[in-house]
């Protein structure tokens, strides 16, 4: 098909390309690593389509073209893990029902003192490394170490099986890699989540890999497979998407200095405000793989008809930047009344599990991070910030800090 907008793996220029694909229409056809698939920018359309019955994420049912799929596409793990992530109806209500109660309100509540002990250590680390008188990366410092602390404690998994982690995780939302790379890292990931699992089964404690091994939906036990799978999705979302969220958030608060005074005059309302801005303008996750419609869908206000089997892609990042939905959209705007308007957790019967804690880990970095590093400035130019390459997440590889007079002095 002609006209198909092809998605920079690289990630090079993000808002350039969300503009043009909004420009395309509010669902037009992309390709995705060599798989076309409609995306859907437009935030009414988007909202819609994540509360069709018509469109599943399960593609082993709905996906024609799986089995050639999985075989040479690099985002092959997006598609074939079996857990909540890909499936649908009563299946997704059943395995959605055996994670939740690890993240309702009550538990990311009393999970709230424990992000704060984390974050002072790891500010306290990041204080004494800038002292003495190096350069501190927000996120390879901080932003990277925090949400894989909340989650492994949230699992129990004890610290020797954490670095060992990081790496595989990180790999799955690289779009970088070429199929072999990425056949390799999620076997290897899967492989290492099975590991863990025997290791908890011989020590089991007050956990979610714990409840998650024990969990039954009346006759139905999860099978070892599913549990795996489960847990790739836990440790993936519970990791790089809220370390996207801690960076982007402080980057927009160090490169917008009247918004950052705001911040800093009402640091409870104001940083939640600044979050929700950062949700709404710069989305963790820019595109979300993949959905399939069961039958075909009219789009006639769209102009487009999605066939029975066709992969449909959500476009985060794009809709949270729509001049339809937000008023002047690129502009970072704490005190904007309808922020939290994003769809950046999803939408329906799909929206994120983990959205209120990924929020609390931002909130409390950002405030935390401000008041031990007052005087913080971004360590290098604008132009210099190089994003993490990948077609899914939207984040930096890096950001300096340093303090503004050590900046000056540098300038000078």
């Amino acid at each position: 098909m002609s006209n198909v907008l092809v998605l920079d793996p690289k990630a090079r220029d993000r808002v350039g390309e969300d503009r043009e694909l909004r420009s395309r229409g509010p669902v037009a056809r992309v390709d995705l690593l060599g798989l076309e698939a409609w995306a859907v920018s437009h935030p009414a359309h988007l909202k819609r389509l994540l509360t069709d019955n018509r469109v599943s994420k399960d593609a082993r049912r709905h996906f024609p073209a799986f089995e050639e799929t999985v075989q040479r596409w690099p985002l092959w793990l997006w598609i074939a893990v079996e857990n909540m992530f890909t499936a649908y109806g009563a299946d997704h209500r059943a395995l959605r029902k055996l994670v939740g109660p690890a993240f309702n309100h009550r538990r990311t509540q009393a999970m709230r003192p424990v992000i704060q002990q984390i974050t002072d250590q790891l500010l306290k680390q990041m204080l004494l490394k800038h002292q003495a008188g190096g350069l501190v990366d927000l996120r390879a410092d901080f932003a990277h170490q925090l949400p894989m602390d909340v989650i492994h404690h949230l699992m129990g998994m004890p610290r020797e099986w954490q670095e060992a982690m990081a790496e595989p995780v990180g790999k799955v939302f690289d779009t970088s890699l070429d199929m072999a790379a990425a056949l390799q890292n999620g076997e290897a990931l899967k492989a290492l989540l099975g590991r863990f699992v025997e290791y908890k089964r011989a020590h089991p404690g007050d956990d979610l890999t714990t409840d998650l091994i024990r969990a039954r939906d009346g006759e139905l036990r999860l099978s070892e497979e599913q549990l795996v799978d489960t847990l790739v999705l836990v440790f993936s979302a519970g990791y790089e998407t809220t370390v996207g969220l801690i960076v982007n958030t402080n980057r927009n608060l160090l490169t917008h200095p009247r918004q950052l005074e705001i911040v800093r005059r009402f640091p409870e309302e104001a940083t939640a405000a600044a979050v929700q801005e950062t949700l709404r303008r710069d989305a963790s996750v820019a595109f979300l793989p993949l959905r399939y419609a069961t039958e075909p869908i009219d789009l006639p206000e769209a102009g487009v008809r999605i066939e029975q089997g066709e992969p449909i892609l959500a476009a985060y990042s794009a809709a949270g930047r729509h001049p339809d939905i937000f008023e002047d959209p690129d502009t970072f705007d704490v005190l904007r009344p309808n922020a939290s308007a994003h769809l950046s957790f999803g939408h329906g019967a799909h929206l994120c599990l983990g959205a209120p804690l990924a929020v609390a880990e931002a909130e409390i970095a950002t405030r935390s991070f401000l008041k031990t590093f007052p005087d913080a400035v971004i360590a290098v130019d604008e132009d210099q910030l190089t994003p993490v390459e990948s077609i899914i997440s939207n984040s930096l590889s890096t950001l300096p800090i340093t303090r503004g007079d050590l900046r000056s002095g540098a300038a000078a």
